[in-house]
This record gives structure tokens, C-alpha cells and sequence, in this order.
């Protein structure tokens, strides 16, 4: 499998998923790549975590170790060999720490940006785990929260969690005939059962007017994951 570009672990991945419209990600799909399905419903993820002792080929970077990161994110396929391959595709990534962008978006044709963030977890004392992620679009908070179950469960095969969650590769647009492909290599994640959640967020500043009536629909569902240690592989061309 060769060496990792990058190493950390990802916590307390929130998730917050929306029935997509196809005619406004269709544009996003990498070349080669096709929008994949649940039971036929295309989602739209926004999903909040946190990245901890961070490395880049090896190497520990001081003051960028931890961070923050909300993303919204899309699902496609890709078949390899006669295989398909369960992938995702970025409309965007926030992080609070400016050289972040400037690698993510240099070395692997993502699309992040920087804003202020913040996140807190807790636990509370009836056995609870609160978790929030914040981040600041124009002098204005946006939000993910939730609060769940403390004891993760393992994921149910073929159900809804499952199909969020196990998506090991993710897809990038280089240009209109080539596609970035990196492998994001991690065990299945467990995930805590959601009491209540909320959100909030600027569409039509961070993904466009497009965006607005996918992200003010009802969601269809929330999962807490509690995440894992991870590794992303080099990008290689298809």
C-alpha cells in the first residue's frame, strides 16, 4: 500500500445528512466517477470533527496537530477493475489554520477554507456526550451539535450508517478528463445513538445559492461517530 501522505485521528465525527439534489452536485462529479445511492436517496453530508496528533509524512507539525474541521461532502462510486470502489467528494472543507488550506489545497486539489472555529465535548453526568463544532462565516457563528448516548454500538450491516460511513476513497476533479483518487484507510467506526441535535448554517455564503434549499430541508437523519485513527495515501491519477 506504500507510506501515508497523512496520519491523525478523527473524533466524534457528527453528522448531519440531507437528501441531495442531483441536478445540483451532477456538475461536482469527478470525471469517471458516478453519484451512489442508499436505497435510492442521493445524500449531502455536513459533518463536524476533530483531527488529533496530526502528521505529514511523519512528520508532527507544531500548533497544526489538533483541529478542528466541518465539511459538506457528497457520495460517488468508482468502478476499478470491475469493482466499485464507495468514495466521496468535497463541495468544501473549513479548518481554522491557515497553512492547512494552503496544503490540502495545493497538494490534493481540495477545496478548503479558513475560518475561526471552536468545538466542545461533553460529558454529562446522566451518561450523556454533548458535542458541538463552530465555525465563523461573516462575524456570524454557524453550528453542528448534538447530544447522545456515551456507549457507542457497533454499526448494523446494510443500514444507513453503514453507507454513510464506510466510503474508504475520496474523489477529486483535477480537470474535465482526469480524477484525483486517495484511499482513507480506517476500522468501521461504532456510533452513539442521538437524543436531539441542531444546526446551523450559511448556504448561500460558503456553497452558493444552489445550496440553500438542500441544507434548509429537513435532514434525514444525524449519526455521531466515534472515530478512529487514521491514514490518508497519496493521490494517484486516474
Amino acid at each position: 500500500m506504500g507510506k501515508p501522505f497523512l496520519t491523525a485521528a478523527w473524533r466524534n465525527l457528527l453528522m448531519i445528512n440531507f437528501e441531495a439534489d442531483p441536478a445540483v452536485l451532477q456538475p461536482l462529479v469527478p470525471y469517471n466517477t458516478e453519484l451512489d445511492t442508499w436505497h435510492n436517496t442521493l445524500y449531502a453530508s455536513l459533518v463536524g470533527f476533530m483531527f488529533q496528533n496530526t502528521r505529514v509524512k511523519g512528520i508532527s507539525l507544531p500548533f497544526h496537530r489538533h483541529f478542528e474541521e466541518v465539511n459538506l461532502r457528497f457520495y460517488v462510486r468508482y468502478k476499478d477493475a470491475g469493482v466499485w470502489k464507495r468514495g466521496v467528494v468535497f463541495v468544501k472543507e473549513i479548518v481554522p489554520k491557515r497553512m492547512i488550506t494552503f496544503v490540502a489545497n495545493t497538494v490534493y486539489k481540495e477545496k478548503y477554507a479558513t475560518h475561526p472555529m471552536l468545538h466542545q465535548w461533553l460529558h454529562t453526568p446522566d451518561n450523556m456526550l454533548e458535542v458541538s463544532y463552530e465555525w465563523k462565516v461573516d462575524q456570524h457563528w454557524n453550528f453542528l451539535k448534538a447530544t447522545a448516548e456515551k456507549e457507542p454500538l457497533p454499526i448494523i450491516a446494510g443500514s444507513e450508517a453503514e453507507f454513510i460511513t464506510d466510503h474508504y476513497w475520496g474523489y477529486t476533479q483535477m480537470d474535465a478528463t482526469r480524477t484525483g483518487e486517495y484511499q482513507v484507510a480506517h476500522p468501521q467506526w461504532r456510533t452513539h445513538r442521538i437524543v436531539e441535535y441542531a444546526y446551523h448554517c450559511d448556504a448561500a455564503t460558503l456553497y452558493g445559492p444552489a445550496f440553500v434549499p438542500m441544507l434548509q430541508q429537513a435532514p434525514v437523519s444525524a449519526l455521531l461517530a466515534e472515530g478512529s485513527d487514521i491514514s490518508v495515501m497519496p493521490k494517484k491519477l486516474l
